[in-house]
């Protein structure tokens, strides 16, 4: 009996440390305390994307960014959105660097192969710009050009702000600086959660059943497991299962996904702060400025974000790409990086 009862107990234990064991690995990405990390295999033999990383650590968070080209060539700072990463600039980058351009293209904390805040309290509007200022820093670039699309440019267009004398000019599309004062500043975000949490929580299906603003945001932020490659096909256009599966590849499961879904609660969250960028820097900005926006976004093409640039930045040249969505790289990104190259060298820049 004595013998049963102790094998029993070793199976026992060897059962235990079979869940530790089980339970560490489940958790392994955990890389602090709130902190995740997506394991590198998720982003091996990914379509069409052969660039190696480079990554800074940024008030503790390790900061993935590509860095593509000669490091004497003038560099060009792109930046992504919502819910992409640095995949999103794949055809583009060859464009560029074959025109002599170094080309930084970095993942916001919480996308890509940054590291990522598993709780959205852990995220601001405040906080992407400031990480993506210090890299901006750190990596001393002088006579840059910016552009920026979708939230690349909400928070790029802040960075430029902070930092105007970095660079050279700005190139955006499909984006804004949504901006307000006084009254209208102080009461529009309360107002927007309050309508977001009247929405309330809601499946992919039920919001593309009857899609608005505030009911995207509601997805978003209450929903439990935001659907990238559904969003990537839907708005995209994407069908390709390679390439949904590279924008997916940041996201092991639903625990990774705190920044994409906070990212459209935040944008009325600085309309204070994105009206002074406009007034102290955007609307005195004297260098070239070029507006690239695409007539067919469902995102943007029926507000008046284009022309607010168009309006509010003295110089800034207008261009349509017709026929285009909201994703103006995934659909045509070799022809908007020719259309840069023409932009820096000061050719005359026309639409397509």
């Amino acid at each position: 009996m004595f013998e049963t009862m102790c094998r029993n107990i070793l199976i026992a234990l060897q059962g235990l440390a079979f869940v530790s064991l089980f339970a560490i690995s489940a958790h392994a990405e955990e890389i602090s305390p709130g902190v995740l990390r997506t394991p590198d295999s998720r982003f091996e033999n990914l379509a069409d994307f052969p660039f190696e990383p480079n990554y800074m650590t940024i008030q503790g968070m390790r900061v993935h960014y590509l860095d593509e080209g000669p490091r004497d060539g003038a560099p060009i700072f792109l930046l992504h959105g919502e819910p992409t990463w640095s995949f999103l600039f794949r055809k583009m980058i060859p464009v560029l660097t074959q025109a002599g351009h170094r080309v930084i293209v970095p993942d916001m904390v919480g996308f890509g192969r940054s590291d990522k805040h598993a709780s959205k309290d852990a995220y601001s509007y405040q906080y992407h710009v400031d990480v993506m200022g210090e890299l901006v820093s750190r990596l001393d670039l002088k006579e840059a050009t910016f552009f920026g699309q979708d939230w690349g440019g909400l928070i790029g267009l802040r960075v430029v702000a902070a930092q105007p004398d970095r660079f050279a000019r700005v190139v955006v599309s499909n984006t804004g600086l949504v901006s307000a004062s006084g009254i209208r500043a102080w009461l529009s975000y309360p107002i927007l959660k309050l309508v977001v949490w009247w929405h309330g929580a809601m499946t992919f299906e039920e919001f593309r059943a009857d899609p608005s603003f505030p009911r995207w945001i509601a997805y978003s932020y209450y929903g439990e497991d935001l659907a990238v490659g559904g969003i990537m096909e839907a708005v995209g256009g994407i069908s390709d299962k390679r390439v949904i599966e590279a924008y997916e590849a940041p996201f092991p499961d639903a625990r990774y996904k705190a920044a994409a879904q906070i990212f459209p609660y935040l944008i009325p969250s600085q309309l204070s702060e994105n009206e002074r960028a406009w007034r102290e820097v955007f609307e005195k900005w004297e260098k070239p400025f070029l507006v690239a926006f695409t007539d067919e976004d469902p995102v943007t093409s029926e507000t008046d974000l284009a022309q607010q640039f168009r309006d509010r930045v003295p110089g800034a040249v207008s261009v349509t790409i017709k026929g285009v969505g909201h994703f103006v790289q995934e659909e045509v990104g070799a022809d908007l990086a020719a259309l840069i190259n023409d932009f820096i060298a000061g050719r005359p820049v026309e639409g397509f």
